[in-house]
């Protein structure tokens, strides 16, 4: 399929595009190749023609022709625009393109479509890093040269007379990529919707980061074989690659919204953010979410409740016998009684822990770009390992099973809470729509409230102050996100720690009493 791209360059150097188009360049680094003397090398097949212009002094001609009319003077202005129009690699095998043929249909594109401009056509067959697919370079000067006839994708006057900058729209953008389709069509070479919006949207910037990060990755496992250690992690994922990967697998076990944001947030730490329907994905190691619609259409809301759909007819169909899980029944819930009220509120609730999530190198992005920022991750790991092991030896879990019938304890407490906070809502607000008397369920609205800010937690804009205790309004009035946790936090943090304590000493030969001198 052909596919078209654009950058837009505010570079002056107007001549860095003709050594670009002419010579040998390294795509990781974006610089030049040089041989042994230091001299440029040109590309082994290229073809170069220019519109209005001279492909050789194409720079001094479009510099003319700002100091004429006084544009492209300043650094923010776009000087120039660089569409890159890519075949399919199966295009020369199955339909005999060629490089000659490809550099007509490039010409007469840019004639169609920028009309006035000066432009620089150029054709390689090399592909990009060696790929193999041919492609038509097309770089255009952003200020029109001549007066041509409007045309109907000209939405401004202006557009058309010269003096004018070239001005790309979202409607003049569909209609490139209805021109590359129709133009495939037409020579019968392989094409596909352009239009329609990709089911994973990987940018070029996103596949040149996985390239140059799966390269590093690769020197960095070869070095450590090298020195006997075998890595955990041969595939590098970008950020959006890792969300994907995230997503795809909580939506096809989730049955609800809840239920894949539960998932998300166990299984990879992530959160899911839902703002006018529309859904956003927080990494782990960033700070601004990231859209669904940026990862393409199988991960946003409307594709994802589909998926929701299938799996729970399928659930249904297959095993419709089958009670429902206690966690997740709500309907058959009994109700608080005033003795339940009355009952001791768990002690885990109360725990108090410094723990923090230890950082796992290999899949941080940012320290895998910054070996500074690798030995900081380094020695932060180790302080919260050794931290990890005396809160282990000080509560008294000696062995794995210890550890892990606390956690199952704590699991279940947590399920009948949740459970019963559900129904207490439920009770709550019955009577306070139906009944103004809330003077008999004032002992059920402070445990709702000791419980949400022990155990949830609370945005400083929605707190109150009621008799000593933390209130949350928005919590009680409105409770969406109730059970989207399964522990505390400074559980889930041991847990989380004492894996990578676990990996640390069986690949390490270091004993554990160096864990007790880390401050």
């Amino acid at each position: 399929m052909a596919i078209l791209k654009h950058i837009a360059s505010k570079n002056a150097d107007y001549g860095e595009a003709q050594r670009y188009l002419m010579f040998q360049y390294d795509e990781y680094a974006g610089k030049p190749i040089l041989d042994t003397i230091g001299r440029l090398i040109p590309r082994e097949e290229y073809y170069l023609d220019g519109i209005n212009c001279d492909p050789f002094t194409f720079d001094m001609e479009c510099k003319e022709l700002n100091a004429q009319y006084h544009k492209n003077q300043t650094y923010d202005e776009i000087k120039s625009h660089h569409y890159i129009l890519s075949f399919d690699p199966k295009d020369a095998e199955e339909n005999g393109l060629t490089g000659e043929q490809a550099q007509q249909l490039g010409l007469e594109y840019a004639q169609k479509n920028f009309p006035g401009h000066q432009a620089l056509v150029c054709t390689h067959t090399d592909g990009n890093n060696e790929s193999g697919n041919i492609h038509v370079h097309i770089v255009i000067n952003s200020l029109r040269k001549f007066d041509v006839e409007r045309q109907p994708f000209m939405e401004r006057s202006c557009d058309s007379r010269a003096g004018y900058k070239h001005h790309l729209t979202k409607d003049y953008l569909i209609h490139l990529k209805q021109s590359v389709m129709d133009m495939c069509h037409r020579e019968h070479l392989n094409q596909i919707d352009l239009l329609t919006p990709a089911e994973k949207k990987i940018t070029d910037r996103e596949y040149h980061a996985d390239r140059r990060g799966q390269k590093k990755l690769d020197e960095r496992n070869k070095k450590m074989l090298s020195e006997g250690i075998t890595p955990r992690k041969t595939k590098f994922q970008t950020q959006k690659d890792f969300l994907r990967t995230a997503i795809e697998d909580a939506a096809a076990s989730a049955h609800n919204l809840e239920e894949f944001q539960k998932l998300l947030m166990e299984r990879y730490h992530i959160t899911l953010k839902v703002s006018r329907g529309r859904f956003s994905y927080l990494h782990p190691d960033r700070n601004k979410p990231i859209t669904g619609r940026n990862l393409g259409t199988c991960y946003e809301e409307k594709y994802l409740f589909s998926l929701f759909e299938k799996n729970t007819e399928r659930q249904t169909s297959g095993s419709a016998a089958e009670p429902p899980l206690p966690a997740n029944d709500t309907s058959s819930a009994p109700l608080f009684s005033e003795l339940e009220i009355e009952a001791e509120i768990p002690d885990f609730i109360f725990i108090k822990s410094d723990l923090r999530l230890v950082t796992d190198l290999q899949q941080c992005v940012k320290a895998q770009h910054s070996q500074a920022y690798a030995q900081r991750v380094k020695l932060s790991n180790l302080q919260q390992m050794a931290k990890t092991v005396a809160y282990v030896q000080e509560h008294g879990y000696n062995t794995p099973d210890d550890l892990q019938t606390a956690f199952s304890e704590v699991q279940t407490q947590m399920a009948d809470i949740r459970k019963a906070l559900r129904s207490t809502e439920q009770r709550l607000k019955f009577s306070v729509y139906a009944d103004s008397r809330l003077v008999p369920i004032d002992i059920i609205v402070i445990v709702i409230f000791i419980i949400f800010n022990l155990y949830l937690p609370i945005h400083d804009k929605t707190r109150k102050k009621c008799k000593g205790i933390q209130i949350n309004i928005y919590r009680l009035t409105s409770s969406p996100m109730i059970g989207t946790q399964n522990f505390p936090q400074p559980v889930h943090d041991l847990l989380h720690n004492l894996k990578f304590i676990i990996g640390f000493f069986l690949h390490s030969a270091t004993p554990l009493p160096c864990f007790y001198s880390i401050s």
